[in-house]
């Protein structure tokens, strides 16, 4: 198994899947981190001061102002009341939710790119794993070895397992160090809150506690991991059913965007909360943020989206062993 496994690393080294992420988070991480400084210069020009507390209290101002919009649905005025009390809360016990530094854009960007970004890089790496086999005619070649085909499929899977790791240990290491040439690199111990929970429009602080951001950030970035786990799961299950690269990302990609989209327009919808793809901002349920589908849970989300995983496995290591894919 060792040896298949190794054989899988160097198959996906060689088709330079790792080295694309990496000049993209090489890329990218410093777009998102200039554009957070601009953003934050530009808050305090607005506002008159870099006072965080008077910053907070402008945004609160700001949110209030929103309520009283008639173009702002009443569902998304209820997230803003529940947001409003929020930074109420932070400024009452005098905690910068926004504290500069390099820990602050690790988590916030952990935070904002679980349920797309980080799920597309997965896809990037998952989705021509078996695919490609078929495509460049080498699964006849591999099939040959006096080997099980559930143990080519499981040393592929593993392989891909190990490879979602390392790029997520990637990530925090390179938002870290290119961030904290602008933020500076301290920040690990400061306070975050998390443990935040609602009821209809109050906020229940009963369970709030505060963490300091390394914990919280560790917190974070394993929910983040096993969202990319569940997605590569996803991505490895198509790519056995598919025997066209192209077809097989094209897949998962609409997936992946229609999941997030129907979120936002078919909120509404009860069949909704049992898909994978609107269970993937897992760290909402760490920040307090409430969920514009009914019904959601930390619990509930883990729960579906480990039989989304499972039932892909099933289904994966079913057709591959059974299939005639020397066709």
């Amino acid at each position: 198994m060792s040896n298949l496994i190794y054989n899988e690393m160097i198959k996906m080294i060689r088709k330079k899947r790792l080295l694309v992420i990496t000049l993209i988070l090489i890329v990218l991480i410093p777009i998102f981190t200039y554009a957070q400084y601009k953003m934050l210069q530009n808050t305090i020009k607005n506002v008159g001061s870099s006072n965080w507390r008077t910053i907070l209290q402008q945004q609160i101002v700001d949110q209030q102002n929103r309520l009283a919009s008639s173009r702002v649905p009443e569902e998304y005025k209820h997230l803003i009341k529940l947001n409003i009390q929020q930074r109420q809360y932070y400024l009452d016990h005098n905690i910068n939710p926004n504290a500069p530094g390099a820990p602050t854009f690790v988590r916030g960007f952990v935070e904002q790119g679980i349920s797309l970004f980080l799920p597309l890089l997965v896809i990037i790496l998952a989705a021509d794993i078996v695919s490609s086999e078929h495509s460049l005619g080498t699964i006849k070649l591999l099939l040959t070895r006096p080997v099980p085909r559930w143990k080519i499929l499981l040393s592929k899977y593993i392989a891909l397992l190990l490879n979602i790791s390392f790029v997520m240990i990637l990530t925090i290491l390179l938002c870290y160090l290119i961030s904290g040439i602008i933020f500076g690199y301290k920040g690990w111990t400061f306070p975050v809150i998390s443990g935040f929970q609602s009821k209809g429009e109050e906020l229940i602080t009963d369970y709030v506690h505060v963490l300091p951001q390394w914990k919280y950030i560790l917190m974070a970035y394993g929910l983040a991991w096993f969202i990319c786990i569940v997605i590569g799961t996803l991505s490895f299950m198509v790519s056995v059913l598919m025997k066209n690269t192209a077809s097989s990302m094209g897949v998962m990609l609409a997936a992946l965007i229609s999941g997030n989209l129907l979120e936002q327009v078919a909120h509404s919808w009860p069949a909704l909360k049992y898909s994978a793809f609107t269970h993937l901002r897992l760290t909402d349920y760490l920040a307090g943020n409430t969920s514009l589908i009914p019904g959601m849970s930390l619990p509930f989300s883990l729960t579906v989206l480990s039989a989304w995983a499972i039932v892909s496995l099933v289904i994966a290591f079913a057709t591959f062993t059974r299939q005639d894919v020397l066709t």
